[in-house]
This record gives structure tokens, C-alpha cells and sequence, in this order.
């Protein structure tokens, strides 16, 4: 025998003393008499998963732990939570005064109440009392659940130009990553954007960035994001009361900045669709109400067989999501020229759906929107109201449009009669959107 063979002999013997057996013949057809028989994985059809994906803590500006902000996101029936601290991942030792404020009094003593002395940790710096907050991989095993409780990492790359706010989030990035200066804010956008893919393509997972936010600070026009090849999303819809979702009599709501932008992407400079996203940018769990930063306003519902990073992130890239602040769908189908859904109904509780479309034969031609001396305003611009015109209407549980062909793109928006348990703005009733369809 051959010092080699004795070599693997020898091996396999030691490998059947702790109860392993390895095939002698790896390569051939038949496996092993001894080999584990091992299941395969179940296929699953896909499902729709409730997530957030903008959510602060006491890692940025949140007034809670990350702990109590995920326990409460699994209770009220989210399935994936993505926390999204400011230019930072929730990784490392950081430890925040317990007794600078009264609102941070009351998060450490209900802090100790739900998860005990054992877990919270105190230290005494000087005359101050400190407590620890746990990174993500500390605290996430607590949580997850297969199939049924997922946590993201997450990271808001915060940044501006020429003091307009301009904010992305980074969707299960593994590094933090530090905003990048532009010339402009397009420029601004997109090398920060580029930040994200460049990290996908190191590490190879699976992680998308979106634009937060667009009216917060008046921070980015239509005009700049139809001009951004690399933007795929941004938030039609964000929960915090300062962000101006709904615009004003000089700037356009986000609903229409997200017409203006598809209409101009699509039909005038060759770019892809952008998703509309909802979401909390929660910062405050200790009082509940209008005009405070609440989390269970707003939300993504997105398709995938398995409740993981990837298969979130890739329902997400394919457009099988949609956004919600309450009413929910069993069904978003596109079958030929038949757009279609489901939707969930309650008891007592009426839908009304509106079929929203720009036609390919639309003047795209912006009219710039003018201050008391005659001067242009630094606004998103006054467009057709042709782009984004309802085409159709109805009341029905399963509505359906039938598309011409002549579209740039036809998406949905349900509204319901049910009033927002903790609304954005005080009378605003249940909502959601599906994403644009392209004929």
C-alpha cells in the first residue's frame, strides 16, 4: 500500500470513530449505503411579507432601544424590519446616558420591565449613569424567526446639498457607508446610490438603495430624479409628520412627483420605471398621535417564496410589492393585456379603486412655476395634468383595467373608508398603491 492510501485509510478510520462515513466513491452515481438521508426543502408558493424598511433607534436619533422598537414591529404582524440609523450600521460598543431626559427614563424602565436586569447593562462614567445599547448580531438571534420574523441590516446614508437634505437608505448592506459629496443633487444621488451597488458587487449579497423622502426640507425635485439612472425607488409615502407627503400650493405631493418622474423616465429620456415605497421613519414609541414620529403608518408587502434578505430584496428589484398604509391585496396580476386585483375586504368597509396613467401621446413639457417678481422657483415644475390622470375607476373587490397599449405606464391606487388608526395627518383613511405596469 502506498503512503497515500495509507494516508486516506487511516483518515477514513478516524472519521468512523466520531460516527461519520465518508463515500469511497465520491464521484459515482450511487450514493453511499450509509449516507444521512437529507429532505429536500419544500417549495413554497410565493406569499406577500409585511416589512419597514426606515425605522431609528437609540443607535441614531430614536427615543427607544432596538430591542423594544423590534419586539413592538413582530407583535402588531410584521415579518422583516429593516433599522435604518443614520451614516451608522448598529454594530460595535455604544453606550447613551439612562437619565439625561424623562422620555429616556421612561425607555430604560420599560426597557428593564420587558427584557430584565440580566440583559440591560449599566455603567457609571463619572456622575452619569450610562446604559449599553446591543449591535444587531447581539440581539437579532431573539427575534428571528424562520418564516415568520426576519431582521435587515439596514443604514440611512444622510447627507445633503446646498442644505437640502438628501437621504437613501441602504437595504441589507453589511458595511456602513459614508455619504459622498456631488456636484449637485443628481450627482449627489447617484454616487451615494453607487455606493450601494458597488458594496453589492463586492459582497455579493443582495442589497438595493432607495431615495427617502423627496418633500422633507424640500430637499429633491421631480426634475432631479428623472434624471437619475441608477434610481429604482424612492418613498411615495413616509410616515413622519415633517416629511410633506401631501406638498403644498407651490410644490408637488410625492404621488405626483412619482407620475412626473415615470412620465419624463419613460417617455422622454430612456430610463427604467421607478417603485413607490412606504415606509415609517419611526423615531418615537413613548407617545402616539397626530404629528408624532410613530411607527404602523406605512409599509411595503412584497412577494417571495421564502422570507430571506435576498428573496426580499429580489421582490423588491422585480416590481412584486406594493405599498400600503392599511388596505391589503390577495392578489396583483398582470395577465396579458388585463391588469387585475384582489383586494382583502373587512366588514363594513368600501374600496374605491383608481387606475392612474400617462399615454405615450402626452406633452411632457415642463412650465416653470414663477415667485411674485416673474422668477422661477426652485420647485418641482407645473406639468399636463394628463400625466397621471385617472382612466378608470371602480368600487369593486376584484377591479381590472384593460391595457391599450397606449400607455407609458397605468398603476393602481386603492382608497378605503377606514380611518388610519395613527395617521400621518389627521382624517386620513387606509391607502395603497400597487407599482407602474408597463404595456
Amino acid at each position: 500500500m502506498s503512503s497515500g492510501s495509507r494516508s486516506f485509510a487511516a483518515l477514513l478510520l478516524s472519521l468512523g470513530a466520531f460516527g461519520l462515513v465518508v463515500s469511497q466513491n465520491p464521484g459515482g452515481d450511487n450514493p453511499a449505503p450509509n449516507s444521512p438521508n437529507i429532505a429536500p426543502i419544500p417549495s413554497a408558493a410565493p406569499a406577500y411579507w409585511k416589512g419597514n424598511l426606515h425605522t431609528h433607534s437609540l443607535w441614531s436619533d430614536g427615543d427607544d432601544f432596538p430591542e423594544m422598537i423590534t419586539d413592538w414591529y413582530k407583535k402588531h404582524g410584521y415579518q422583516f424590519l429593516g433599522l435604518t440609523e443614520h451614516n451608522v450600521i448598529a454594530d460595535g460598543e455604544k453606550w447613551v446616558d439612562a437619565e439625561n431626559t424623562v422620555t429616556r427614563k421612561l425607555a430604560v424602565k420599560k426597557y428593564v420591565e420587558r427584557f430584565g436586569n440580566r440583559w440591560a447593562e449599566f455603567r457609571t462614567l463619572g456622575e452619569k449613569t450610562q446604559v449599553r445599547l446591543k449591535p444587531l448580531a447581539e440581539f437579532r438571534s431573539h427575534f428571528e424567526e424562520p418564516s415568520k420574523f426576519l431582521m435587515i441590516p439596514s443604514e440611512e446614508i444622510t447627507h445633503s446639498y446646498a442644505k437640502r437634505p438628501i437621504h437613501m437608505n441602504g437595504i441589507n448592506v453589511r458595511d456602513a457607508i459614508k455619504p459622498l459629496d456631488g456636484k449637485d443633487a443628481i450627482e449627489t444621488i447617484t454616487v451615494n446610490l453607487r455606493q450601494v451597488s458597488d458594496q453589492r458587487k463586492k459582497t455579493g449579497r443582495a442589497m438595493i438603495g432607495f431615495l427617502n423622502h423627496p418633500n422633507f426640507g424640500w430637499g429633491v425635485r421631480a426634475e432631479e430624479l428623472l434624471l437619475v439612472p441608477e434610481l429604482g425607488y424612492f418613498e411615495i409615502f413616509n410616515g413622519h409628520p415633517g416629511v410633506r407627503n401631501y406638498g403644498d400650493i407651490t410644490h408637488a405631493s410625492t404621488e405626483r412627483v412619482w407620475d412626473i418622474t415615470n412620465a419624463l423616465r419613460l417617455g422622454k429620456h430612456g430610463l427604467g420605471v421607478v417603485y413607490g415605497m412606504a415606509t415609517d421613519d419611526a423615531h418615537g414609541y413613548h407617545e402616539y398621535g397626530v404629528g408624532k414620529v410613530n411607527p404602523g403608518r406605512g409599509w411595503v408587502m412584497v412577494k417571495s417564496p421564502h422570507l430571506t434578505a435576498e428573496g426580499v430584496v429580489k421582490g423588491i428589484e422585480a416590481g412584486d410589492f406594493y405599498a400600503s398604509t392599511g388596505v391589503l391585496f390577495d392578489e396583483i396580476v398582470r395577465d396579458g393585456n388585463t391588469f387585475r386585483l384582489v383586494i382583502r375586504t373587512e366588514p363594513g368597509v368600501t374600496y374605491k379603486t383608481q387606475f392612474v396613467a400617462t399615454m405615450a401621446d402626452v406633452k411632457l413639457d415642463a412650465v416653470p412655476k414663477l415667485d411674485k417678481d416673474g422668477k422661477p422657483l426652485p420647485v418641482t415644475a407645473d406639468y399636463s395634468a394628463d400625466i397621471g390622470k385617472v382612466v378608470a375607476e371602480s368600487t369593486d373587490a376584484r377591479p381590472s383595467y384593460t391595457i391599450t397599449g397606449k400607455e407609458l405606464y397605468v398603476r393602481a391606487k386603492v382608497t378605503s373608508s377606514k380611518p388610519h388608526p395613527n395617521p400621518y395627518e389627521k382624517g386620513d383613511v387606509e391607502v395603497a398603491w400597487t407599482q407602474p405596469v408597463i404595456p
